[in-house]
């Protein structure tokens, strides 16, 4: 395509002459031109910006989409957990805490939460800030709570293990087969049935013909084994700790010794009718720091002869 020539008419020779622009001339055209060009580019980003967007931000804008679904999820899965811990804390609070008498986590400290007004600084400024920081906020409450509970089962499994100690040492079963019938009870005796004066009674007598087994009610050590005179003839005295010992008293014969180490259904001896006794029984005593306590409020006899050496031979087993 040829180039397009402009001409101007010159008065002066009646002629048309071909016009040539100067450079000042080129000059100012290019940068109408020019200014034209970047105007209409500017006007076109800008449309096209707020229609429909660069690819950069509308993939951008999907992953901030997807952040916020995955912090919702996020949200709901600490929601949950923090459901679970308080579930937790209830049944601490008002079973276990209560069976093992350990006082109650007070509210205010189990619900959690942390200190410091400044702790959500490095999450403040930016789009979805507030978004965020709940998130992080619930997500340390939950993490306290937790750290709470952890403490708490902590403290409840070394309680449990004292009290599995401790139930093994009390003495909570009948010394003799549960078909022997009982004597004489905790009472005042208005005349000794040997010694003919009124004196208290601090046991309760089992009938027992002689030679019948007699066992440990509780784990504990042997405190004495023997006879040192004191009317209970024959005796095997055994020391549970937690401020308990038991008596037994009558016996025709000791089948372990001072400072031996016994558990709850052991044999240690067979009764008898020595020392200060009427006829054939066992005396059996319950002394709790020191005082007397009636033995009929640590056993029951509805298990039956069977059920009851089942039970010993269980209790004997290591």
């Amino acid at each position: 395509m040829l180039k397009r020539k402009n001409y101007v008419f010159d008065e002066a020779s009646l002629q048309f002459l071909q016009h040539r622009r100067n450079s000042s001339q080129k000059l100012l055209r290019f940068l109408r031109w020019f200014g034209l060009s970047v105007l209409m580019t500017v006007i076109y980003a800008f449309i096209f910006h707020h229609l429909f967007g660069s690819p950069k931000e509308e993939l951008l804008a999907q992953r901030v989409d997807e952040m916020k679904l995955r912090y919702s999820l996020l949200e709901r899965k600490i929601e949950y957990s923090s459901a679970l811990v308080s579930d937790l804390r209830s049944t601490d609070n008002y079973s276990y805490r209560a069976i093992l008498d350990l006082p109650l986590i007070p509210e205010d400290i189990s619900q959690g939460g942390s200190g410091g007004t400044n702790r959500l600084g490095d999450l403040t400024g930016y789009i979805n800030s507030e978004m965020v920081m709940a998130v992080r906020s619930k997500f340390d409450d939950l993490k306290t709570q937790t750290n709470i509970q952890y403490n708490s089962l902590t403290e409840l499994t070394g309680k449990a293990a004292e009290w599995k100690e401790m139930w093994a040492h009390l003495p909570y079963i009948r010394p003799v087969n549960v078909t022997l019938l009982l004597g004489d009870g905790m009472k005042f005796r208005e005349k000794h049935p040997v010694l003919g004066s009124p004196r208290w009674h601090f046991g309760q007598d089992f009938r027992c013909p002689i030679g019948t087994e007699v066992h440990a009610t509780g784990a504990g050590a042997v405190y004495y084994a023997g006879n040192d005179n004191d009317g209970f003839g024959i005796k095997v005295v055994i020391d549970h700790g937690y401020g308990y010992r038991t008596i037994y008293g009558h016996l025709s014969e000791c089948r372990v010794k001072r400072g031996q180490k016994v558990t709850r259904g052991d044999f240690i001896g067979l009764s008898g009718n020595t020392g200060i006794s009427s006829g054939p029984h066992l005396h059996y005593q319950i002394d709790l720091f020191g005082s007397h306590v009636n033995p009929l409020w640590y056993f029951t006899d509805n298990l039956s002869e069977d059920e009851y050496f089942m039970m010993l031979d269980f209790l004997s087993k290591p």
